[in-house]
Formats: C-alpha cells, structure tokens, sequence
C-alpha cells in the first residue's frame, strides 16, 4: 500500500492510502510556513492492527525531515507517539507552539 500526498492551494491536505479508488486511510495535515499541524488520523476498519497508522506517520515525518518542517501534533494519535518515543521524534516536534 502506498502513502499518497495531496495539498490544495492553500497548504491543506493529507497523506493517504487509496484501495479501487477508495480512501481507505488518512492523516489530516495542514502546512503553514516551516509548520506541519496534523490535526487527525483515520484508518478504515478493514486496516486496523495492519501497521497502517505507522506506515502514515513513518512517512509524515520523513516528508517533514526532507523539507526542513516542524510538527503541530493536534492529532491524538501523533501526540501519543512524539510523547511516547521522543528522542525519535525531538528534532522535529514544535514544542514553542501553543495554539
């Protein structure tokens, strides 16, 4: 399953899985200057326990690191793991940022 990316004009998204043509997985983002803010994360419920959440984060951040980004984690799920595994995610977690 590939992780897609798709902005509008404005720099609201999100990274996504499709299957036949169906979103089937996303992660809710929006950028802003040199921030990422991921605001939710949805799985469809024939994905849950396969890893998909992972695969979606894994990529965020990888996307954040290439362009030089820092990230808002609004989204319960991204929270939980900045929080949980932070020297993995130190250098690009928005700390500064109180909304």
């Amino acid at each position: 399953m590939e992780v897609q990316l798709k902005l509008d004009d404005s720099g609201k998204g999100a990274f996504f899985i499709e299957e036949g043509g169906k979103r089937v997985a996303e992660m809710v983002i929006s950028l802003s200057g040199s921030n990422l803010t991921v605001f939710h994360t949805e799985v469809s419920e024939s994905l849950k326990g396969k890893g998909v959440s992972t695969q979606l984060l894994e990529t965020m951040v990888k996307y954040v690191r290439d362009n030089n980004l820092k990230v808002i984690p609004l989204c319960p799920y991204v929270s939980v793991q900045f929080r949980r595994h932070t020297g993995k995610y130190d250098d690009i977690w928005n700390k500064e940022w109180h909304g």
